[in-house]
């Protein structure tokens, strides 16, 4: 059996536009010893593309990490076969906010030394002493107390479009290098009531366990994540205290969670939360671009790539060829592409221009 796609993009893309079904996106981790990585992948990507389940999933020693897409139909033997495992048993769902069934086109199922790259030796401490599970309407009164510190442990372009009011929003581009970021900035803090809080809750898993090792003595993280926090602040008629959008990382790139708009266009800084990747493959930058722009710009980030863009694809692939693709997601801000940096100083525009 082949364990890996076979098909390109543009064939995997016709493929899911022709479904005639519909999909539940949905994500899950869980902390929990996994021996035999190699056989558990194995297993999973044969169980899964039976199912017709798209997306990414990541297989450590320390556990598994998913985000996916399944066929609405076979959702529940889904559950099934993964509550089979004894190592997922009864793992918590999270359920997509805005689904439009799109996410992945393809299933990916990779071993990693760690289920997020977060930098730290586990060895020097108690990684299951973590913090204490708020629900959103915990969450939400912890955060009216005096005193409380919020921090967003997601990289600053996923809560550019969307955060909590009031909370600690750390410029990084990466959870290994907000970590320390974090423990530096609140050094003096260490008796006050700390709230985390991430994408799904897997980030705030260990950064609790880190935080608590390091002597904070009152640290809560929100349980499930922004995820869970939407769907019970709808079912429980709750005010939302995130505001703006959800980013994700799939092919979405963004659940919207209130109206609020709270970033800008990099382009012309018109009020907009949409992420694109630039339509240059040779850059494939990730950045925000109103309606407006992206007709104009052909998608594209500067001038440059516009004119890359509509070149003939031999063309284009003649110019990449020995080039090392950047991944759009570490580029976007601190090792921002020249171009990019140029055109937004000419234009006198900012990458921070936020409510």
């Amino acid at each position: 059996m082949i364990l890996r796609n076979k098909y390109d993009k543009e064939t995997l893309r016709k493929r899911l536009e022709a479904e005639n079904f519909p999909r539940t996106t949905l994500s899950f981790y869980k902390y929990v010893i996994i021996p035999n990585m190699e056989e558990m992948r194995d297993t999973l990507y044969s169980e899964f593309e039976e199912l017709g389940v798209l997306g990414r999933i990541y297989v450590a020693n320390e556990g598994i990490n998913s985000q996916m897409s399944v066929p609405t139909h076979n959702f529940e033997r889904f559950v099934e076969v993964l509550y089979a495992h004894p190592e997922f048993k009864d793992v918590d769902l999270k359920i997509a906010v805005e689904d439009n069934g799109k996410s992945f086109i393809k299933l990916i199922v990779r071993l990693r030394n760690k289920i997020v790259a977060d930098g730290l030796n586990d060895g020097t401490f108690d990684v299951t002493n973590v913090g204490k599970h708020l629900s959103a309407r915990q969450f939400n009164e912890a955060l009216k107390q005096p005193g409380t510190i919020a921090v967003d442990l997601r990289n600053h372009y996923e809560s550019e479009v969307g955060h909590f009011k009031g909370a600690i929003l750390p410029d990084a581009d990466t959870f290994r290098d907000e970590l320390p970021m974090v423990l530096d900035q609140l050094k003096d803090k260490k008796d006050a009531k700390l709230l985390l809080y991430c994408t799904g809750g897997v980030r705030c898993e260990k950064a609790s366990a880190f935080f608590k090792h390091h002597g904070f003595s009152d640290v809560n993280q929100l349980n499930g994540g922004i995820i869970h926090y939407a769907r019970q602040v709808k079912a429980e008629g709750l005010e939302s205290e995130f505001i703006g959008k959800n980013f994700v990382f799939d092919d979405r790139l963004g659940e919207r969670i209130t109206d609020d708009i709270i970033s800008s266009c990099h382009q012309c800084g018109a009020p907009c939360d949409t992420h694109v990747n630039c339509a240059n493959d040779d850059c494939h930058l990730l950045f925000i671009q109103c309606d407006s722009c992206r007709e104009k710009m052909n998608g594209c980030c500067t001038p440059q790539c516009k004119e890359i863009s509509l070149m003939p694809i031999e063309m284009q692939r003649e110019l990449r060829k020995g080039k090392k693709k950047d991944n759009a997601h570490s580029v976007y801000k601190s090792r921002l592409r020249p171009n990019l940096r140029a055109y937004l100083h000419e234009n006198n525009l900012s990458l921070h221009q936020t409510k």
